[in-house]
């Protein structure tokens, strides 16, 4: 599979009752994250390298929940919280209307859990300017109706960039004499159990802040269930693999069809070769049930518009490139927004990549759809993140249904590239 194969993936994916693991929180207490640095054993025999973390408990709560979070930054550096996927909560929008927490410093933020879904915090927004990187984490917002699946696991696939000497290399700074590393959910590898005939939730999320990954399961069929935290029609994914850009969550139901003691492979491919990242490990267990389970009804909706409105849609050209981006840290420069918006009108943006390498393109505060070539209709799914090949333009629409100021980010598929930054408006 090459860079070509990855993007074609990508643009096609985006591309009983529930039994948790953990006990879903109920949003009543408060929930401290602290950010504080921490290692990571990345390299058999060798030393440990040096990370930061958000140090929490599981995030797991329900649709409706209000997640009251404490956070507390016990670094050096002033760092802040991006929520991703999390629609329409202007306070949480960072360096717009959260700006960065002080070294020591303590804050708190109330965030309405609206949507079902897989979301990630994480801390990379300003990522080169740390002087370590950061793993993220999941949050996971279960659905109020019953859902059949047996399990629910988060999977957070992340890329490290290891130098000689074990320490890691930040993102958007020059990676040379460096080798690549991956991880799921903080190891080189991860062993998911499970029996004949069960039905797993699997939950993936890109944690990588530059690569396109796509993720392969042997021998299992595996059904696309949501995007980017957002319901899609219910597809097979072709061969058993998801292509996601940095920072998207596919939520796949998994029916494991395979004999008792089978090792069945979860492999990772970036273009260049793939590697083994952990094994679905079918115990001698007797099967789950007599047969698997008939394909899955869609999820329960989050309530987004079943239609939108392009006819009176309010219509602009965003390029990716161009002096109107500017990095993340200078957004105070840049106080001319991308576009402005009326609340409750719909948005049809013709989003253009003219740089020479693929660009991910990400929308704060709303999710979009993605049109057909016609604007004649749009993809079954929602998104908030989409990757450009060099030269292609994409036209998305979205209702803007959040009254704030809200972020747009742009970065090139490359280790070494910035961050960029513009904003919209929803008045």
């Amino acid at each position: 599979m090459d860079r070509r194969e990855l993007m074609a993936g990508f643009g096609a994916a985006a591309l009983g009752s529930l039994l948790p693991g953990r006990p879903l929180a109920q949003g009543r207490p408060p929930v401290a994250i602290r950010a504080r640095q921490a290692s990571l054993g990345l390299q058999a025999g060798g030393p440990e390298t040096p990370i930061w973390v958000l140090d929490s408990p599981d995030l797991r709560f329900r649709r409706g929940d209000n997640l009251q979070v404490e956070f507390a930054n016990d670094l050096k550096v002033p760092v802040g919280l991006d929520w991703r996927g999390i629609d329409g909560v202007p306070a949480i929008e960072p360096l717009i209307s959260r700006r960065m927490l002080a070294p020591s410093g303590w804050e708190s933020v109330k965030i309405p859990l609206r949507h079902a879904g897989t979301f990630l915090c994480d801390m990379s927004l300003l990522d080169v300017q740390n002087p370590l990187p950061a793993r993220g984490k999941p949050l996971v917002v279960a659905e109020n109706d019953p859902v059949s699946v047996d399990r629910d696991e988060a999977l957070l696939v992340e890329e490290w960039r290891l130098r000689a000497d074990g320490t890691a290399v930040v993102p958007g700074t020059d990676p040379a004499e460096s080798s690549v590393s991956y991880t799921l959910n903080g190891k080189p590898s991860v062993d998911v159990p499970a029996r004949s005939n069960e039905r797993l939730r699997l939950r993936f999320i890109n944690g990588s802040r530059r690569s396109i990954i796509a993720l392969k399961l042997e021998s299992v069929d595996v059904t696309v269930m949501a995007i980017d935290s957002q319901p899609s029609e219910p597809f097979l994914a072709r061969n058993g693999a998801i292509v996601l850009a940095p920072g998207s969550r596919v939520d796949t139901f998994v029916d494991v069809k395979a004999p008792p003691r089978s090792n069945l492979k979860i492999l990772l491919h970036e273009g260049r070769q793939a590697r083994t990242i952990g094994f679905l490990i079918v115990s001698s267990d007797p099967p789950a049930r007599a047969a698997p389970l008939p394909p899955p009804a869609p999820l329960p909706s989050n309530g987004l518009p079943a239609q939108l409105d392009l006819k009176n849609a309010l219509r602009a050209d965003l390029a990716l490139s161009g002096p109107e981006w500017i990095v993340t840290s200078s957004l105070a420069a840049t106080p001319k927004p991308a576009f402005r918006a009326k609340a409750g009108r719909v948005v049809v943006l013709a989003v253009t990549n003219r740089a020479d390498k693929p660009t991910v393109f990400r929308l704060h505060g709303h999710h979009f759809r993605l049109l057909d070539r016609l604007d004649d209709g749009w993809k079954p799914y929602w998104l908030d993140t989409l990757a450009f090949e060099p030269g292609q333009t994409q036209r998305i629409a979205f209702a803007a249904e959040h009254a704030g100021q809200w972020l747009i980010e742009s970065i090139a598929a490359d280790w070494a590239a910035p961050r960029f930054v513009r904003w919209y408006a929803v008045e």
